[in-house]
């Protein structure tokens, strides 16, 4: 099975950006950059003066949320959540983290505490 790769446009913290995802996964992908949009305007809203730091504090909610997730399905068999959705659901997180790794260090970003290098 060949897997066909397109490139969508996505904003993240005021910041447009091409990303590479399969058509199957774009509705994934544009959900998970709209919820990660979201954590970082609240990190922001929140006091976080750069988007770097946003952006990990983002990052840590996510992380959080999904821990808090897998804790409830370990200890709850009869959840509705799958050990594979929960697989599936590291992988893209995983993926993202990689994404914003490498999209941070290609940023430059106004008001960061320190410049960005690999």
């Amino acid at each position: 099975m060949i897997v066909s790769q397109q490139r969508i446009e996505v904003t993240l913290a005021g910041q447009k950006i091409t990303l590479a995802t399969s058509t199957e996964h774009e509705p994934l992908l544009r959900a998970a950059c709209v919820l990660v949009d979201e954590q970082i305007q609240l990190a922001i809203s929140g006091g976080n003066r750069s988007i770097e730091r946003a952006s990990m504090m983002a990052a840590l909610k996510i992380a959080g949320d999904l821990i808090k997730l897998q804790k409830q399905s370990q200890q709850s068999p009869s959840s509705n959540v799958s050990s594979d959705e929960i697989a599936r659901l590291q992988a893209e997180i995983h993926t993202l983290e990689d994404q914003v790794d490498a999209l941070m260090q290609t940023l430059s970003l106004p008001g960061s505490p320190r410049p960005i290098v690999p």
